[in-house]
C-alpha cells in the first residue's frame, strides 16, 4: 500500500519495522538438535554396552544323554513295574522277562561243572597210579641190571676157567642165563618208558579236565548272567519316555523297550561361524526357554565343536563337484547351566530356547 502525500508537499515518513521473531522459534532447532544427538548417543552407547558384546541365535535346543533301555536276552515280559513319564532311580527294576528257561539252563550248567570236575579227580587219581606203576617198573629195572650184572659175572667165572674144570653144559647153561637176564633187563627197560609214557599222557589227561572245568565254570557264568538279565533296571537317573513295550510281550535281545531322560542337560546352539570369532570357552550366556518365557537362565559356554553340522551330516556337501554356493555354515556351541534347574520346570531335551553370550 502506497503512503499518503501530505498537503503541504514533505516527504512521506518511513514505515515501522517488522516485529522480531520470538526467541522461543529460534531456540527449537537447537533443542531439536540436541535431542536427536542425545538419542543418537544413547543409542551408540547401548548397542556398545547390551547389543555388540553379545552373540544370539534362535537355532538352539536343550541336549541330553537319552539312555535306551533294551534287553540282553530274549523272553516274554512277564512283569512291567514302569509307567510312561515315571521318575525312576539307578538299579530300580523296570521289568522281568520269564527266567524259568534260564534258570533250567543253568542247572544243566552246573551239573556239566560238577562232572567236569569229578572228570579231573579221575585224572588226578589215575595220575598217582600211574606214577606208582612207573615207580614200580623203573625198580624193576634196577631188579634186572642186577640179575644181568651178576649173570655176567658168573659167565665171565666159567669162561676163566680151564676147560677140563668145567663141563661144557654148564658154560652153555650160564651162558643161556646171561642172555635171559639181559633180556629181561631190556623188557623192564621198555616197560619202564612205557610206565612213564603213560604217566605223561595221565598229566595231560589232568590238564584236558582241568581246561573242561574252566570251560564248564564259564558257562555256568554266562547262565547266572542270563538268569540276572531277565531282570532289566534302570541303568542312570531319569524319567521313563518312550515305553512301547506291555507286559506279555515278546522282547527281543537289543529291542528298544523304553528310554529314559535323565535330569542333567544342556544347550546345543548352532552359531553361525561369523559368530564364533570372538567365542571362547568359559564365556558367560543368558538362556531363554521358550517354555519358560519369563525365565532367564544364567549358563556359560562349555566348548565348541571341531567342525559344522553339515560336516557331520549323514550327506556332507562335496564342494569339489558342481557349481558351489557360499553358504554361512553353522558350528554346534555346548553351553551348560550354572544354576540346578527345577525339577517341576520339566525342562526336557528337544526344547527351543535362545541363548546370548557374552564375548566381549
Amino acid at each position: 500500500m502506497k503512503e499518503q502525500a501530505t498537503t503541504d508537499g514533505e516527504s512521506p515518513a518511513p514505515l515501522p519495522p517488522p516485529p522480531a521473531a520470538p526467541k522461543s522459534r529460534r531456540r527449537l532447532p537447537i533443542l531439536i538438535g540436541t535431542v536427536v544427538l542425545a538419542i543418537a548417543a544413547a543409542v551408540i552407547i547401548y548397542y556398545i554396552r547390551f547389543i555388540d558384546p553379545y552373540e544370539s541365535t534362535d537355532d538352539a535346543f536343550i541336549e541330553g544323554h537319552v539312555t535306551i533301555v533294551s534287553p540282553r536276552v530274549p523272553g516274554p515280559v512277564v512283569r512291567l513295574l514302569v509307567q510312561d513319564n515315571q521318575e525312576v532311580k539307578e538299579g530300580e527294576l523296570l521289568l522281568e522277562i520269564d527266567p524259568r528257561d534260564y534258570e533250567t539252563k543253568l542247572a544243566q550248567t552246573r551239573a556239566d561243572l560238577a562232572a567236569a570236575r569229578s572228570r579231573l579227580e579221575q585224572a588226578k587219581a589215575q595220575l598217582a597210579v600211574d606214577e606208582a606203576k612207573a615207580a614200580q617198573q623203573l625198580a624193576a629195572v634196577t631188579a634186572a641190571e642186577a640179575e644181568a650184572r651178576r649173570a655176567g659175572a658168573d659167565l665171565q667165572r666159567y669162561q676163566s676157567v680151564e676147560s677140563r674144570a668145567v663141563s661144557r653144559t654148564q658154560l652153555d647153561l650160564e651162558r643161556t642165563q646171561a642172555e635171559s637176564t639181559a633180556a629181561s633187563l631190556e623188557v623192564a627197560r621198555e616197560q619202564a618208558k612205557a610206565a612213564a609214557a603213560q604217566v605223561g599222557l595221565s598229566r595231560a589227561k589232568i590238564e584236558t579236565a582241568a581246561a573242561g572245568v574252566q570251560q564248564a565254570g564259564a558257562k555256568m557264568e554266562q547262565a547266572q548272567l542270563d538268569v540276572s538279565y531277565t531282570k532289566v533296571a534302570a541303568p542312570v537317573d531319569g524319567r521313563v519316555t518312550r515305553r512301547s513295550v506291555e507286559k506279555g510281550a515278546y522282547a527281543q535281545t537289543g529291542e528298544s523297550l523304553l528310554a529314559l531322560v535323565p535330569t542333567n542337560v544342556w544347550v546345543v546352539a548352532n552359531f553361525k561361524e561369523t559368530q564364533l570369532t570372538y567365542m571362547r570357552p568359559g564365556q558367560p550366556a543368558r538362556i531363554r526357554v521358550d517354555a519358560f518365557p519369563k525365565r532367564d537362565f544364567k549358563g556359560k559356554v562349555d566348548s565348541l565343536q571341531a567342525g559344522t553340522g553339515a560336516q557331520f551330516s549323514l550327506l556332507p556337501p562335496e564342494n569339489a563337484v558342481g557349481n558351489y554356493v557360499k553358504v554361512v555354515q553353522r558350528v554346534p556351541v555346548k553351553i551348560v547351566f550354572d544354576e540346578p534347574l527345577d525339577p517341576q520346570m520339566d525342562i526336557a531335551p528337544g526344547m527351543s530356547v535362545e541363548p546370548e553370550v557374552k564375548v566381549k
